[in-house]
């Protein structure tokens, strides 16, 4: 079992920036990657950014891309989520997620390993 904390959230104005921090504990070897969603409310749970264990290529989302940026940090079990010239569109309850056995990095349901989300508003 992999656990995963998120912290990070908070409000902030349109054009501000916030940095999110998923850390995995548990079996984390087992892990090949590690992924940021949002979910706004009345809204399906959207796929953000990626980041794969071995090479840490990474994924963007095409309205993130350009704003956020998605790095990890291997001794401590942690991937950051840089996001700048935030929007208000991008307010939602941001969450971590990780290992994905099949599937697209974008698609929800093909991760095994959930955090509980953590909340990020932008007012204009």
């Amino acid at each position: 079992q992999v656990q995963l904390a998120e912290s990070g959230g908070g409000s902030v104005q349109a054009g501000g920036s916030l940095r999110l921090s998923c850390a995995a504990s548990g079996y984390t070897y087992s892990m090949n990657c590690m992924a940021w969603f949002r979910q706004a409310p009345g809204k399906e749970r959207e796929g953000v950014a990626v980041i794969y264990m071995g090479d840490s290529g990474t994924y963007f989302a095409d309205s993130v891309k350009g704003r956020f940026t998605i790095s990890q940090d291997n001794t401590k079990k942690t991937v950051y989520l840089q996001m700048n010239s935030l929007k208000p569109e991008d307010s939602a309850i941001y969450y971590c997620a990780a290992h994905r056995p099949r599937g697209n990095w974008f698609e929800a349901g093909s991760y095994r390993y959930w955090g509980q989300g953590t909340q990020v508003t932008v007012s204009s």
